[in-house]
């Protein structure tokens, strides 16, 4: 930088114009404020300069000012290109900003640009982004000439909108494939919480030859592993990252760090949080501290909180959910409540559904449940499930039937369908000797066609997750299952006699 600094100066000083040279070496730094100060004192730049600086924009933002560079090159009556198009394209994908993308297209059109598979490509991912798969599919089956990207990009769509049976087509249907295109349809499955298939997808491309998994991959597929208690191929992708040199993305190590907090090891967890060090990010302090406060370590959550704060990390909104909740676990009513004050008057960070979700968890867990019914009744937001899911809980442990029925009346109306609430006022009503209030719940259920779902349980056995229901027969092997189960069965009852037996000699003796 020092350098181009000089021969700056040295050419302003010789009466030298290399401004088209310094700002090209600016932008591959970049340093893109430096370099539009010396494009602004260009009295009619060329179509090239402008491409430079949209492409600077589109890649580091802020991209609302490739909009005003296109505006600036509209009037000036320089012509654009397809180059041109291409960068506006992908900062219309970024924003997004629809209405200036099709006002893109139809220029784009005008002056017969759509000839080049780059641009096209551009376009395609930019209404593939914003949603439109209509539009995108269209420009898509247009395209003479199709390359990896155009068709990375419709899968990608197609797999971020949980349209996965055309993901799957076009998946099956591609030529070839690269890292990017397995890593659409494992990200796609996994931000549409179908972990299972996320990482079934994973196991196919690792047996594959054709590409191997980048961090954008294991960013993808880690949070799969967490949400399904998958642990040991969460090892296994730790192992092949560390051998890889993958851990040095803070993407990937904060992925690593909440599928292991997700899966139990939260000293694990810690471990690889510490491995961060200075690369940490607010995500790597939201993850530990969460972490921390749902596995009842809330001290150690508090004291890293307060170890952010010490550090300058400025907290945000979801760092605030991780407290609340150690604070939860803590029965820390008073504390709880210094900071979500706190949260509003010293970061200005507004509460949202999940704080106040946090506040009548804490109230409620410490048995104040007029407080938390009166702060539900406060909320400036209309309250969700979770809580008055937390007042019910609580009422169920507390044993009161009258804020029960409250807030299983409520719960009814935000989710009939759920079965979980018509079964905790039904024992709430149970405990309580109130007969005929289990009986109406019953009734209840049965009106809207509620059932209770068979409870189910996933099992993680050479790198496939194996989900079994209560006498379930579906799964391949379940014959073997069945006779291993009557078998250890069998020993167990064995057991169950001699110790019975050496019981009942033992009092004799």
């Amino acid at each position: 930088m020092n350098k181009l600094k000089q021969v700056h100066a040295h050419a302003l000083r010789n009466g030298i114009d290399n401004t088209k040279f310094l700002i090209v070496k600016l932008l591959e730094i970049p340093n893109i404020s430096y370099a539009q100060a010396l494009f602004d004192l260009i009295p009619h730049p060329t179509a090239f300069l402008f491409n430079k600086l949209i492409q600077a924009y589109s890649s580091h933002g802020p991209h609302h000012r490739c909009l005003s560079l296109y505006s600036q090159m509209r009037l000036q009556r320089c012509p654009l290109n397809q180059y041109s198009f291409t960068f506006l394209f992908a900062a219309c994908a970024a924003i997004p900003s629809l209405q200036h993308g099709r006002k893109l297209h139809t220029q784009f059109l005008k002056f017969g640009l759509d000839f080049d598979p780059f641009a096209l490509t551009a376009l395609l991912d930019m209404y593939a982004k914003s949603g439109l798969l209509a539009s995108a599919r269209q420009v898509f089956d247009g395209m003479i000439e199709r390359d990896i990207p155009s068709w990375n990009s419709m899968i990608a769509g197609y797999a971020r909108c949980g349209k996965f049976a055309e993901a799957r087509e076009l998946f099956e249907l591609m030529p070839l494939r690269n890292v990017a295109t397995w890593t659409a349809l494992i990200s796609g499955y996994s931000q549409n919480e179908r972990y299972e298939e996320a990482l079934e997808v994973f196991m196919e491309m690792k047996n594959m030859e054709e590409a191997k998994p980048n961090v954008q991959t294991l960013a993808s597929v880690l949070p799969a592993c967490a949400n399904l208690g998958a642990l040991e191929m969460g090892k296994k992708i730790e192992a092949y990252a560390r051998e890889n040199g993958f851990l040095r993305n803070v993407f990937v190590s904060n992925a690593l760090l909440e599928m292991y907090a997700k899966c139990g090891k939260i000293d694990t967890a810690r471990r690889v949080f510490d491995e961060i060090g200075s690369e940490r990010n607010l995500c790597s302090w939201n993850s530990m501290v969460k972490g921390l406060a749902v596995h009842g370590r809330w001290k150690e959550g508090l004291a890293l909180f307060h170890e952010m704060l010490t550090g300058g990390v400025v907290p945000d909104d979801i760092t605030f959910v991780g407290v609340l909740q150690a604070c939860s676990h803590g029965g820390l009513v008073s504390e709880g409540w210094r900071l979500f004050e706190l949260m509003q008057k010293d970061f200005s960070i507004a509460p949202k559904l999940e704080h106040y979700g946090c506040m009548i968890d804490l109230l409620s867990r410490a048995g104040e449940l007029s407080e938390a019914y009166s702060l539900i009744k406060s909320m400036p937001m209309k309250p969700d499930s979770v809580a008055w899911g937390a007042l019910l809980g609580a009422c169920s442990f507390y044993g009161d039937v009258e804020l029960a029925e409250k807030a299983a009346n409520s719960l009814f109306e935000l989710e009939p369908w759920n079965p979980g609430n018509y079964v905790i006022l039904s024992n709430v009503y149970a405990l309580a000797g109130q007969w005929d209030g289990v009986a109406k719940v019953r009734k209840l259920m049965k009106s809207n066609q509620v059932t209770k779902l068979a409870g189910y349980s996933l099992i993680e056995a050479g790198g496939h997750m194996h989900k079994f229901i209560v006498e379930d027969r579906s799964h391949p092997r379940s014959t073997e299952i069945y006779v291993l189960l009557d078998e250890i069965s069998s020993k167990m009852r064995l057991h169950g006699s001699v110790a019975e037996l050496d019981a009942e000699i033992e009092n004799h003796v």
